[in-house]
């Protein structure tokens, strides 16, 4: 379950308020940033932290930080500058421009133009996210490139050829990619502007080597992942009952396979083992926030004997329902004194 790390993205933006999406710049003087400006605008009903830097002339670097079920994203369109995100935590989708939909899993990254993403919307399957983006401004970069770039050999001509036309470029989770980013994420923050240098020329001279098919991801219409949205919608409330993956085929007319292998990369699981963590959830909610009986909880997450809802938690969480309660009982006690 994905509960601690929802827990981890809690304490980061304890102090940041609902609607809020807060935007740290560490650059001067401000013009250094590229899409960081006054014509940057985004928008939330949850709240989020961004964090940017300005790695060298050129490009901008920042840790992004989400709790929220959407941000919408405006900012200037532009076919030279590059935008890479790399998921470091949770699941992102992002409609782009052209009813491309991307979704991301930890370790994945996408790579397109600004102009694919000027006005977008960036979910959060699972309510919550962490990531890198990196924006680079290739023109502004060919007339002050770093020497290190210069002796790689790096065409820049050639990088906006390849990924700052047509569709996005998704990559999925890799040993490079791993080499790249975790680091970024175990550095002391004072360091993070030298080592973002770094890993920038890595990740340069890695995308230098690319070839746009390797390692791609799937991507889908925008609409069939807005339709398993709304199967998803109608799952989770309505915990009570349960519905066939032919039902719901038949329902929202999309054929049975379609529907498992989006759902599975909207929400990173299959319908049913998704359903099942996302029912547990549910209910260890209920068992710290409620007085209901186990058998009344058991019912309203969609299990119909308390034996079955018992070993379904015992599967999921490792202890019985009872010991669950008991131990959250305790914590409430001890933190009372």
């Amino acid at each position: 379950m994905n509960q601690s790390k929802q827990l981890h993205i809690e304490k980061l933006l304890q102090n940041i308020p609902a609607g809020d999406l807060t935007v740290i710049r560490n650059s001067v003087p401000e013009q250094d940033n590229i899409l960081l400006t006054d014509q940057f605008f985004a928008k939330t009903e949850g709240k989020g932290l961004i964090e940017s830097y300005s790695v060298y002339p050129g490009i901008d670097a920042s840790y992004n930080t989400f709790l929220a079920p959407e941000v919408t994203f405006h900012h200037v369109a532009s076919s030279s500058i590059l935008e890479l995100f790399y998921c470091h935590n949770g699941r992102v989708g992002w409609n782009m421009q052209g009813g491309t939909a991307v979704y991301l899993g930890a370790g994945d990254m996408t790579v397109h133009s600004a102009t694919s993403c000027a006005d977008s919307s960036m979910m959060f399957p699972l309510g919550y996210a962490e990531g890198i983006s990196i924006s680079i401004d290739l023109s502004r970069l060919s007339k002050d490139y770093p020497a290190i770039l210069q002796e790689a050999g790096m065409d820049l001509q050639n990088m906006k050829n390849t990924f700052c036309f047509d569709n996005p470029v998704s990559i999925s989770s890799c040993p490079e990619l791993d080499r790249i980013f975790t680091p970024l994420y175990s550095v002391n923050p004072v360091r993070r502007k030298p080592y973002l240098k770094l890993k920038v020329q890595e990740l340069l001279m890695y995308l230098m080597d690319l070839q746009p098919g390797q390692r791609a991801l799937t991507q889908y219409f925008s609409q069939q992942t807005e339709l398993v949205k709304k199967i998803h919608r109608q799952l989770t409330e309505h915990l009570d009952q349960r519905f066939t993956i032919e039902e719901l085929s038949k329902q929202y007319l999309i054929n049975t396979s379609t529907l498992k292998e989006v759902f599975k990369t909207v929400y990173g699981l299959p319908i049913a083992t998704y359903m099942k963590e996302y029912r547990i959830r549910e209910a260890m909610k209920l068992l710290r926030e409620t007085d209901s009986t186990i058998a009344e909880i058991a019912y309203k997450v969609g299990y119909r004997t308390q034996g079955k809802f018992s070993q379904a938690f015992k599967d999921v969480v490792q202890m019985l329902p009872t010991e669950y309660r008991k131990s959250h009982i305790h914590k409430l006690k001890s933190l009372s004194k």
